[in-house]
C-alpha cells in the first residue's frame, strides 16, 4: 500500500483482535489513542488537545506477535502507512477513520523495561510433514 509513513506513540484502546483469513494469513487489529499536548503561554501549563484515534492493522507474524503481546492501556509505538476511510454510521452520519497499516509495532519503554522472548522457527517438510531444523 502506498501512502505517507507515520509513527504514532499512544495507548492501546482495547484488546487486539487476531483472525485468520481463508488463505491462512493472520491479521490483528486494534485501536491506538494519542493525546497531544501543547504549552499554553498564558497559563504557563501543558494543556491536552483532542485525543486522536487510529485503527492499526498488523499482518502475518507481526499480527501474531501483537496479539500475544499487547493489552488495553499498553503504551506502544506504531510505524506504518497512514490512510483514512470514510463510512456512514447507523444514523447515516458520515464518519472518517484514521488507519495505520503497521510495518513495526513495539512497547514504549518510558513506562518500564520489557523482556523479549524469541521464538524458534519450526519448519515442516512439505512432502512428509516432518519437522526439520
Amino acid at each position: 500500500m502506498n501512502g505517507p509513513q507515520i509513527t504514532v506513540v499512544g495507548n492501546v484502546g482495547g484488546s487486539p483482535k487476531l483472525r485468520s483469513l481463508a488463505d491462512g494469513t493472520f491479521v490483528t487489529s486494534f485501536s491506538v489513542a494519542m493525546t497531544p499536548s501543547r504549552f499554553d503561554k498564558t497559563s504557563e501549563a501543558w494543556v491536552d488537545q483532542e485525543t486522536l484515534w487510529f485503527r492499526v492493522t498488523c499482518w502475518r507474524s507481526l499480527a501474531e506477535h501483537a496479539a500475544m503481546t499487547f493489552n488495553k492501556g499498553d503504551k506502544v509505538i506504531v510505524t506504518g502507512t497512514f490512510s483514512t476511510s470514510t463510512w456512514k454510521d447507523k444514523d447515516d452520519v458520515e464518519r472518517v477513520s484514521s488507519e495505520i497499516d503497521a510495518v513495526s509495532v513495539g512497547m514504549d519503554l518510558t513506562r518500564g523495561p520489557v523482556v523479549q522472548r524469541r521464538f524458534e522457527r519450526v519448519t515442516a517438510d512439505p512432502m512428509t510433514g516432518e519437522v526439520v531444523s
